[in-house]
């Protein structure tokens, strides 16, 4: 998702790896105001009923009534049979009714319990493939706030058509269709077979297979080839406008690129999305080639101002630079909702974790990706000039690794995006060396690529890679709310300049290297929480300039002698 919403090291045998995760997880301390209920429990943890089997395929049909805002559908789930259990958890908001359940050719019953209902299943033999069918039917949540708030969105264009669309990202998927609604577990593929009215046209995740069109009604079969969240499953309906081009990769081959939008914007579309390739070819540097290269790349206009749907990103930012206008530096030229969410491609889609609780995984690094984004195409200079104007948005007010096992998605202010973005900046300054820091990137990103992990396996692979024990860094940064301040003292003597400083940190182990000297030029020095003291030659006390631009620090000047 965009902005505005509001890593665990292990490098010798003897070194407590989960320590520190625990601690990220079980700061309980930060998150007294929250109190769970029996249903957060239910959708945000993995018990026997979800832990016994394993989504391999989802097959969505779904009618959409129009003018009664509701909808018809089923959902055939084939599963993999892991553990015994005498019922399966499957997820469908309360407000839908569950006509009929069928497991294996034969109907069964089933017990709902808020948003979760429980199904009773035969004996099945542990491996084996298995199908289950689900029938219902409802008007589906309403989105108030889209994407903030998620739900269904009923708009029309221009010119009176429905436009209809949908965004989920933290309430579930479940809010509209059955399915095993953790992050945890995604199907290898998707079928979605969805019925509107003829003179409308249905646009969803993957490749169009087919169109059946039966009276005033036709049904558009679009198939997803590769893993999908739930979040993500996704389709938009209305009179639309197609367009497509060709993105050409130096390592992969030609990318099938497609535009979806409405039909009074064709024009400005097609000059506007011309940056598409800019976008693709940057990441494609950094992290390696788009990757759901069978799928091809889409943007689809909606009525709502983004989301990262696999494949068939929602984009609603009027055309404009920036986000709806602003948020990027004068002499900056690209739209922020395309840069964004295309990013997620990469982290959140292909790379996805497994619990809410490590969402900052999904939204800092594709936050960082717009840094990246800009160095590619403005050079390194104007990275720390496009970070600063993320800088005011974070909060620190909360840990940005989260409560395990409750879906927990009440974030207070941005720091998933902005302070991840920001951790992520402060790791390379931390490393200190440029080409270990984009290896590290694209090798932590094959390590991951189409799998679901957590802030413990991602951290661990990063720290390992690097040779170097991270675990104070990852502790301070992602466990605790607050960062780092830097004290300093500067005395002038004759022409040269004496500073005092030390770091007040949360953990004591924590040192950080910050550049001391003019803005020109710069050295760096460890920082500890010991006093220290280093001589600037040639440097006036107005001209002193302490670097904490480039690492997730706040300096504090004093003004008398420690």
């Amino acid at each position: 998702m965009h902005k505005k919403v509001i890593f665990a090291f292990i490098c010798l045998a003897f070194m407590p790896i989960s320590k520190v995760n625990a601690q990220c997880h079980q700061h309980t301390k930060h998150y007294n105001e929250y109190r769970f209920s029996k249903a957060d429990t239910l959708r945000g943890s993995l018990r026997l009923e979800r832990n016994c089997y394993d989504v391999l395929h989802y097959d969505l049909e779904i009618d959409l009534n129009v003018e009664n805002k509701s909808i018809v559908g089923k959902n055939t789930i084939t599963f993999k049979w892991l553990k015994s259990s005498p019922k399966v958890q499957i997820d469908l908001f309360e407000n839908m009714a569950i006509d009929s359940i069928i497991v294996a050719n034969q109907s069964t019953t089933f017990e709902r319990n808020g948003n979760a209902c429980f199904v009773e299943v035969p004996s099945f033999e542990l491996g084996s493939i298995n199908i289950m069918t689900v029938y219902y039917q409802g008007i589906p949540k309403q989105a108030v706030n889209p994407p903030w708030d998620g739900g269904f969105i009923w708009r029309t264009d221009n010119n009176g058509n429905p436009w209809v669309a949908v965004s989920c990202e933290g309430i579930g998927a479940s809010l509209w269709w059955p399915n095993k609604d953790h992050l945890s577990d995604e199907p290898d593929s998707l079928d979605f077979h969805f019925t509107v009215p003829s003179s409308l046209f249905a646009v969803c995740n993957g490749n169009l297979e087919s169109t059946d069109t039966q009276q005033d009604k036709t049904t558009y079969h679009w198939k997803v080839g590769y893993p999908i969240n739930n979040y993500n499953v996704t389709f938009n309906v209305g009179d639309y406008y197609h367009f497509s081009d060709v993105y050409q990769s130096e390592t992969n081959g030609d990318l099938a690129c497609d535009y979806y939008v409405m039909r009074e914007n064709s024009e400005k579309a097609k000059t506007h999305f011309q940056q598409v390739h800019g976008v693709l070819e940057a990441f494609e540097h950094y992290f390696g080639p788009y990757p759901f290269w069978e799928d091809g790349f889409a943007l689809v206009e909606t009525p709502y101002l983004g989301m990262e749907h696999q494949s068939a990103i929602a984009y609603g930012n009027g055309y404009q630079r920036g986000y709806q206008g602003t948020m990027i530096p004068k002499g900056m030229d690209w739209d922020y909702i395309i840069v964004h969410e295309a990013g997620h491609e990469w982290w959140g889609n292909a790379v996805s974790v497994k619990d809410h609780a490590d969402m900052w995984i999904h939204e800092g690094f594709t936050t960082y990706m717009e840094a990246l984004y800009v160095e590619y195409h403005y050079g390194r200079e104007a990275v720390n000039t496009y970070l600063d104007l993320q800088r005011p948005y974070i909060g620190n007010k909360q840990p940005i690794v989260g409560p395990l096992d409750v879906n927990f998605g009440d974030w207070k202010v941005s720091d998933q995006y902005y302070k991840g973005s920001m951790i992520l900046h402060s790791l390379r300054t931390y490393l200190g060396d440029d080409k270990l820091w984009f290896d590290l990137l694209k090798a932590v990103y094959g390590e991951f690529l189409m799998k679901q992990t957590d802030t413990q396996e991602l951290t661990s692979f990063m720290s390992e890679y690097c040779k170097k024990d991270l675990s104070a860094f990852w502790e301070q940064y992602l466990c605790e709310p607050t960062i780092p301040v830097l004290e300093y003292y500067a005395q002038e003597k004759g022409n040269n300049l004496k500073v005092y400083y030390r770091l007040l940190t949360d953990v004591p182990a924590l040192s950080l290297p910050i550049g001391f000297g003019t803005k020109e030029n710069q050295i760096r020095h460890q920082c500890t929480s010991e006093w220290q003291e280093i001589k600037i030659e040639n440097v006036t006390e107005e001209e002193l300039f302490v670097n904490t631009k480039d690492i997730l620090v706040r300096g504090k000047k004093l003004w008398e002698r420690p």
